[in-house]
């Protein structure tokens, strides 16, 4: 018989999201380009509503100019979008 723990020592589940739960998230930065995310994320609206991403990797915007935001479309080429 096991004793349950009080919720305050429970470690955070984390949702799975698409790459499953054994996959850790990584972000990579491309050059005046997208953020590609992988692994097990979750991405979630300005309300806190999941956003299916439709994929196990996404690209996101970062120029502002996607008309698939928050989603990558390309955009930033067109736009000459330059990181600092």
């Amino acid at each position: 018989m096991s004793a349950e723990r009080p919720a305050e020592d429970q470690e955070p589940v984390r949702d799975p999201g698409p790459g499953g739960p054994a996959e850790p998230v990584s972000i990579t930065v491309c050059p005046d380009g997208p953020l590609l995310v992988r692994g097990g994320y979750q991405l979630l609206d300005g309300d806190d509503r999941p956003i299916d991403p439709g994929r196990a990797t996404v690209a996101l915007c970062r120029c502002g100019a996607s008309a698939i935001k928050p989603f990558c479309d390309g955009s930033h080429k067109r736009a000459r979008f330059r990181a600092r």
